[in-house]
């Protein structure tokens, strides 16, 4: 039997491949136009190569308002957002060594930010504001006479929040800076020239925009052309800046996926955009929501919300449904709180608790709506598993007893609940703040515990009663990776408390 597969709503980490993208690459992996080297000019199927390498190259500098010429293939936006930033660094090091990056930049201008800070330059880390968004001010009173470049985001990865390029490269234009933009996520989503922009530097991804993965590019205007050092070295490719046999059967399908989202880029936005508004109008009334993308500066069709009073994780698996992020795809198997939204000013359990959910071309009204459904069942589902209060108690039941430990700040909260008659404990409920595995835990514990006697040392009920065990019990008995056997000590902690109090209400009956 068949598993139904959960609705792809994770648009911002990868987009299906179009499939008349698909096409254009099958052409070429089959046929003769992707035979050849395009180096090879002394025969046809070289120049073929070539001139379809060049078609590729006007569509994706057309989607940008960007001259042919200054299109660079890469392997990806990473690859291009470290020629950006690295070979910047290298050609412009004796006019200084200063740069100013966001602290909510993807890690592939992080990454290469940090690694220049080990090599000796200087970075200025630059907060974003109450929106989201950073300001052409932070970045002017950032800048300094030694600083060679500012690279700023167009939309950010996890929230959708779209900055004033153009306004922050006019302030660094009028220190002569140049300026690198990451357009991974607006390009084929919002309209981009490159003139009216400002930007130096531009960095775009295939897979973004429906076209194929492994491939990119790097807008390297005339005014930065000079002072790019090449990352790669062993031949004259791509205008001397990255050199190897280029892809040609890649390059062909991000060449197509980019004139359909210059045709669709209207039509793909308007409906992205009226699902994402169906989306929020659906979960408006849960309480304990927060939207972290801005209001109006914004991709279309991305939702980041924040749920108060779940885990994270166990969010996510109570999704089963739809496919959707925690975060950036690129760091959600980290189990970290996001970063960004960290530098937001969130607290570590909201930061964790964050949905990412992005509509693409292909998705329906139907499961926007399904979406919202899921959404709202599992939050609804996770709160009651962790309300507050004791069970329900009948007329003449004895009152529970509670003990608690863990915090919701670390990830992991557990009540454990006791009713005892006589020396016996005749039900257990646990209230948890945690992951699945620490929530699987606490329900088969609760049905070990019933029928139990209170006082450790007694016998149990039969003989045939299996050990309760410790927490490395437990994580061997539910298959709990190592790393959460902390989660589990925080069970022992509540289970032990509890009972301590029930010995002590016992004592003073």
């Amino acid at each position: 039997m068949s598993v139904a597969l959960p609705v792809f709503l994770d648009h911002a980490s990868t987009t299906p491949i179009d499939p008349r993208a698909a096409a254009a690459m099958a052409e070429c992996l089959v046929g003769p136009e992707g035979l050849g080297n395009p180096s090879s000019a002394t025969h046809a199927y070289g120049r073929a190569a070539a001139a379809r390498i060049e078609r590729a190259r006007a569509e994706v500098a057309a989607l940008v308002g960007a001259s042919p010429v200054d299109i660079v293939f890469t392997s990806g936006a990473t690859e291009s957002d470290n020629l950006a930033l690295i070979g910047i660094a290298r050609g412009r090091a004796s006019f200084g060594r200063h740069l100013v990056v966001p602290r909510t930049e993807h890690k592939a201008v992080l990454d290469p930010a940090r690694h220049l800070e080990k090599a000796g330059w200087t970075v200025s880390w630059l907060e974003p504001a109450a929106d989201g968004r950073i300001t052409p001010e932070a970045v002017a009173a950032a800048l300094r006479p030694d600083t060679q470049l500012v690279s700023v985001m167009h939309a950010n990865n996890e929230t959708g929040v779209v900055n004033d390029i153009a306004a922050i490269a006019a302030v660094c234009h009028a220190r002569d800076v140049l300026v690198h933009t990451d357009a991974a996520q607006s390009a084929g989503k919002l309209p981009i020239d490159l003139v009216a922009l400002g930007v130096d530097l531009l960095s775009l991804s295939a897979h973004k925009m429906y076209g194929p993965k492994g491939v990119g590019a790097l807008v390297v205007t005339p005014r930065a052309r000079p002072w790019v050092e090449p990352l790669l070295w062993g031949g004259p490719q791509e205008r001397g800046l990255r050199a190897g046999t280029p892809a040609t059967h890649q390059i062909a399908g991000f060449g197509v996926a980019a004139a359909l989202a210059a045709e669709r880029l209207a039509a793909d936005a308007a409906h992205t955009g009226s699902l994402a508004a169906r989306l929020r109008a659906a979960l408006a009334d849960l309480p304990g929501l927060r939207f972290n993308d801005h209001p109006s500066a914004r991709l279309p069709g991305l939702v980041s919300v924040s749920v108060e009073g779940v885990e994270g994780e166990s969010l996510i698996d109570a999704l089963p449904e739809i496919a959707v992020s925690s975060g950036a795809a690129c760091d959600s198997a980290s189990g970290e709180p996001s970063y960004v939204l960290r530098a937001l000013g969130l607290p570590p359990e909201l930061a964790q608790s964050t949905l990412r959910i992005a509509f693409g071309r292909f998705n329906t009204v139907a499961e926007a709506d399904l979406a919202a459904a899921a959404i709202r069942r599992a939050v609804t589902m996770l709160r009651a598993e962790d309300a507050p209060g004791p069970p329900p108690t009948a007329p003449g039941e004895p009152a529970w007893v509670v003990g608690e430990a863990g915090r919701t700040r670390e990830g992991t909260r557990v009540r454990c609940y006791l009713r005892v008659a006589g020396p016996v404990i005749t039900a257990a409920e646990f209230r948890v703040f945690g992951c699945p595995h620490t929530r699987a835990v606490t329900k088969a514990l609760a049905a070990a515990l019933s029928g139990r006697p209170l006082d450790p040392s007694m016998p149990a009920a039969s003989a045939g009663d299996p050990s309760l065990g410790a927490p490395g019990d437990w994580s061997a008995r539910h298959g709990v990776p190592p790393e959460k056997l902390g989660r589990l000590l925080v069970v022992e902690d509540a289970w032990q408390r509890a009972r301590e109090a029930a010995l002590a209400a016992a004592r003073n009956c």
